[in-house]
């Protein structure tokens, strides 16, 4: 069976990296993106003209519709059954114990935990019972270094790392269920050049998440089959610095 993945949030930054370099390592791509239809058809033409397999499919997923449907639209414009689902897309928005309200809070859950949730339930339900198939969550370091900042963001973010575990005691032996937790990858809205470097020399190993580390730890899960329920922090050690 081709190998067939969808990544959610793959028409810009890490996801559209990973979408470039998984079709080169022999995937076939559904790039999944809402706003930025622009970014994710560039890629899409780049991968073709570079021989990959690729499709594109829409979708809010803060939209119970849009989830329930996102996981057959990708099977059916790549014309291929989905073998992986990495649930990349994310939102990060900034709040406190202090600041956050009803909005932000239901956004942050809808975005970086109820999609992911959900997308890997119908994931689950397309796989054939005699496939193998994998599921990679992108998360974050945060989740094992406490910080009150990025309240809502930072609780998501949690309560997917245990989803991970719970979800690979679901659905194995089948379906194996990681999960990934960068550190500083791409400078994010809110970081000036210099907020960025900062937090890259703040790690252990003053280099952050290059996305070529994120690459090879994806690759790594996608191919192991004896691990599962395990989330690796690829974050030069920023989760275990003093400062994050």
């Amino acid at each position: 069976m081709t190998k067939a993945i969808l990544i959610t949030g793959s028409g810009t930054r890490i996801g559209a990296f990973l979408a470039k370099n998984l079709a080169k390592n022999g995937w076939a791509v559904a790039i999944h993106y809402n706003k930025s239809r622009d970014s994710a058809e560039l890629l899409s033409e780049e991968i073709r003209a570079s021989g990959g397999e690729v499709a594109l499919v829409k979708a809010d997923l803060s939209i119970s519709g849009d989830l329930d449907v996102l996981i057959k639209k990708a099977s059916e414009n790549l014309g291929l059954r989905l073998t992986a689902l990495i649930n990349n897309a994310s939102t990060f928005e900034e709040d406190s114990l202090e600041s956050f309200t009803n909005s932000s809070f239901d956004y942050h859950m809808d975005i970086n935990l109820r999609a992911p949730i959900i997308l890997s339930q119908k994931f689950a339900e397309q796989l054939p019972s005699n496939t193998k198939g994998q599921i990679i969550n992108i998360i974050d370091q945060r989740v094992l270094n406490s910080d009150p900042s990025f309240f809502t963001y930072s609780i998501s973010k949690s309560a997917l790392f245990w989803a991970t575990k719970t979800m690979a005691q679901t659905l194995a032996p089948n379906i194996r269920v990681n999960a990934i937790g960068p550190g500083p990858t791409i400078k994010n809205y809110i970081q000036t050049d210099e907020d960025f470097n900062s937090e890259i020399n703040s790690t252990l190993l003053k280099n952050g998440s290059p996305p070529d580390e994120l690459l090879k730890g994806i690759l790594y899960l996608l191919s192991d089959a004896s691990v599962t329920g395990h989330m690796i922090p690829i974050d030069g050690g920023q989760h275990l610095s003093f400062t994050s």
